[in-house]
C-alpha cells in the first residue's frame, strides 16, 4: 500500500517528467563511450526512498528545493554559458579581444574593468597615472562603451559586467550605448555585478558609506524590475570573499546572507518579491576541494529556496532558484610551473559543471603573471569546450546526487551556513556587522588559519611547498601593455570633454544632485540622462560624493 511519502515521490517525478518532456533536447550523444544508453537522471526510485524526505531535501531537477538543479533537464536541454573574463587597454583594444572570443567559441561577454574605473575615475585624473588599462579595459564615458561594443549586437550577446562601487553609472552607460545602437532596454540580456556589500567585506572597491550605496543598489533593482526584464541587476558575489580568504561555507553564508539584505531593502522599496526576485543571481568561486566545491553549489540552491519560499512569501518557481555564474579561483594559480594551472583550473571547472552552473569563466594559466595572452585565453576556453564535448559529464544530472559523501558534505554546508546566518542576525545583520568590521574579521582570521596550515606543510601547493623546480625556465610571455597606450587613452578623454557641450553636462549632473538628495527619487533615469550628454565616470560619482559622502574603513587588524 502506498504511503503519503510514496504518493509525493511519484508525484513529483510525474510533474518532473512532464516538464522534461516540454524542454528542448540539444544534440548530442547520450551514449557512453562503450554504446550504453545514459538516462537523463538516476534517482532511488519511490520504493527506496523516503518520499517526503526526497522531495523536500533533493526533489527533482527544476522542482523545489532545487538541490539537484535550476531545470528539468539542465545540459541535456542546453550547455552553461561559456563566459571568459577579458579586458585590457583601451575600449578598441577590448573590442578586438571580444571579437576573437566570439569567433573562437565563446557565447557570453564578461567585461573586466581597469583598477580607475572601478574606483570611480576618470583615466586623466592624477590617481589613475600607471594604473589605465592595466587589469581591465578602460572606461570613462559613453564614448569608451561605445567602442567598447562598436560591432557588437548587443540583443544577440549577453554581457556580464564586474563593477560594483560605480556600478549605476557603468550601468547608464551600457543602457545609454544599446539605445544609440537601437537595441531597446527590454531586450538586453545581462547582468551588472553591482554588490557593494561584497566590497566592503572583501575586495574594497567600494566609494559611499554602506546606507547610500545599499540605496544605489536597490534603484538599480527597481529600475530592471520594471524596465529590464532580462537584465540582472545584482550578481551576489562569494567569489572575492574567497579569494580574499574565507572557508567554502563562509562563501556560501555570507553571499547568501548579501543576497538576502538586498531583498530586503527591495522590499522595503515597496516592490513585490516576485517582480524583482527572478533577475536576481549569484556569482560563486570553485576552489581546489572537489567535493567540498560540488556541496557548496547544491547547498546554495536549497538554502535559498527555502529561504525566499518560507521567509519572503516567494509565490513564482523562477523567485526561489539560486541561479549562479562560478569562476575557477584565482588564488589557486601559482607564478611556478604556471602549466600546472591548466590542471587546477580543469578540476575546478568540472566541480562547478557537476555542482550545476549556469555561466563559468575558466582562468587562464598566466593569470598569477599578467592579464592573459591570447593563447592563455583560448586554452581556458578550450577547457570548457572539452569538457563540454569529450567528458561525457554533462549528459546526466547531477551525476553525484545520491552519493553517501555529497549529500553529507551538502547537509553539512547547509548546517553551517544556518549557524553563521544566526551569528550575522545576534550582531545586528549584514550593514552592521559591514559598519563593525565582523566580516572583515572572520575572513582574516580563516586566512590566517589556512596560511599557517601551508607552512606547517600540512597542506600542499605543487611547485611552492612540494616538488618543487630546482631549475626553472624562461618565463612565458606574457601580455605587454604599453605608455603610449595609457596616452592615447587620456589624451581621448581630453579631446571629449573639450568637444561636448558643457552647459548640458552642467545642468545634467545639478539634476542627478537634486535627485540623489531625495531618497524617494530613483537615480538611475538622471545617471542615463547625464551619460548621454557624455558626463564622465569620474564627474558623475562625485556629483554623487557631494550628496552621500565618501566611506573611509577602519582597522580590523
Amino acid at each position: 500500500m502506498s504511503t503519503n511519502g510514496d504518493r509525493a515521490y511519484e508525484q513529483a517525478e510525474k510533474a518532473w517528467r512532464e516538464a522534461v518532456e516540454k524542454s528542448s533536447t540539444r544534440d548530442a550523444c547520450f551514449r557512453t563511450l562503450g554504446g550504453e544508453e545514459l538516462d537523463l537522471l538516476y534517482h532511488p526510485g519511490a520504493d527506496a526512498a523516503d518520499g517526503d524526505d526526497y522531495t523536500e531535501k533533493l526533489g527533482f531537477p527544476g522542482q523545489f528545493p532545487y538541490t539537484r538543479g535550476v531545470y528539468p533537464n539542465m545540459y541535456r536541454g542546453r550547455l552553461w554559458t561559456m563566459r571568459q573574463f577579458a579586458g585590457f587597454g583601451t575600449a578598441a583594444d577590448t573590442n578586438e579581444r571580444y571579437k576573437y572570443l566570439l569567433e573562437h567559441g565563446q557565447t557570453g561577454l564578461s567585461v573586466a574593468f581597469d583598477m580607475p574605473t572601478l574606483m570611480g575615475y576618470d583615466s586623466d585624473h592624477a590617481r589613475s597615472e600607471g594604473e589605465v588599462g592595466r587589469c581591465g579595459v578602460a572606461i570613462s564615458s559613453l564614448a569608451d562603451m561605445e567602442r567598447l561594443f562598436d560591432g557588437i549586437p548587443l540583443e544577440d550577446v549577453s554581457v556580464s559586467m564586474t563593477i560594483n562601487g560605480p556600478a549605476s553609472v557603468i550601468f547608464a552607460f551600457f543602457v545609454a550605448n544599446a539605445e544609440k545602437q537601437g537595441v531597446s532596454r527590454e531586450r538586453l540580456a545581462g547582468t551588472t555585478q553591482n554588490d557593494i556589500l561584497k566590497e566592503y567585506q572583501a575586495q574594497k572597491e567600494f566609494l559611499y558609506p554602506p546606507q547610500p550605496s545599499m540605496r544605489l543598489v536597490t534603484d538599480t533593482i527597481e529600475f530592471c524590475a520594471k524596465e529590464m526584464p532580462r537584465w540582472h541587476a545584482v550578481s551576489i558575489s562569494g567569489y572575492h570573499i574567497r579569494e580574499a580568504g574565507s572557508t567554502a561555507v563562509q562563501e556560501l553564508a555570507f553571499t547568501l546572507a548579501n543576497g538576502f539584505t538586498y531583498v530586503e531593502h527591495a522590499l522595503e522599496r515597496g516592490l513585490d518579491i516576485d517582480a524583482f526576485a527572478p533577475r536576481l543571481s549569484f556569482f560563486f568561486n570553485s576552489h581546489l576541494d572537489f567535493f567540498e566545491e560540488i556541496a557548496k553549489f547544491r547547498a546554495a540552491r536549497r538554502i535559498y529556496a527555502k529561504r525566499m519560499r518560507d521567509q519572503y512569501g516567494a509565490k513564482n518557481p523562477r523567485s526561489m532558484m539560486c541561479r549562479f555564474h562560478t569562476q575557477t579561483a584565482g588564488c589557486s594559480l601559482t607564478a611556478p610551473q604556471p602549466e600546472n594551472n591548466i590542471v587546477r583550473t580543469a578540476w575546478e571547472a568540472l566541480a562547478a559543471i557537476l555542482g550545476g552552473t549556469q555561466s563559468l569563466h575558466t582562468n587562464s594559466l598566466d593569470e598569477t603573471l599578467a592579464l592573459p595572452t591570447e593563447k592563455a585565453v583560448k586554452i581556458a576556453l578550450r577547457t570548457q569546450q572539452l569538457l563540454a564535448s569529450e567528458s561525457g559529464v554533462p549528459n546526466v544530472i547531477d551525476p553525484l546526487g545520491g552519493s553517501y559523501f555529497v549529500e553529507a558534505l551538502t547537509d553539512r554546508m547547509e548546517e553551517g551556513a544556518e549557524a553563521i546566518f544566526a551569528r550575522i542576525a545576534e550582531n545586528g545583520g549584514v550593514v552592521k556587522c559591514v559598519e563593525d568590521g565582523w566580516f572583515q574579521r572572520e575572513i582574516g582570521d580563516a586566512s590566517y588559519r589556512l596560511q599557517k596550515e601551508y607552512e606547517a606543510g600540512e597542506r600542499i601547493t605543487v611547485g611552492i611547498n612540494k616538488y618543487v623546480d630546482e631549475e626553472t625556465g624562461p618565463p612565458p610571455e606574457t601580455l605587454r601593455l604599453t605608455q603610449e597606450m595609457e596616452n592615447r587613452q587620456v589624451a581621448a578623454v581630453a579631446e571629449l570633454k573639450s568637444k561636448r557641450d558643457a552647459q548640458k553636462v552642467k545642468a545634467s549632473l545639478e539634476r542627478l544632485r537634486d535627485v540623489a538628495r531625495d531618497p524617494s527619487r530613483n537615480t538611475m533615469p538622471a545617471l542615463i540622462d547625464a551619460a548621454k550628454e557624455y558626463a564622465t565616470l569620474g564627474e558623475l560619482t562625485d556629483a554623487l560624493r557631494d550628496v552621500f559622502g565618501e566611506w573611509q574603513e577602519g582597522n580590523e587588524f
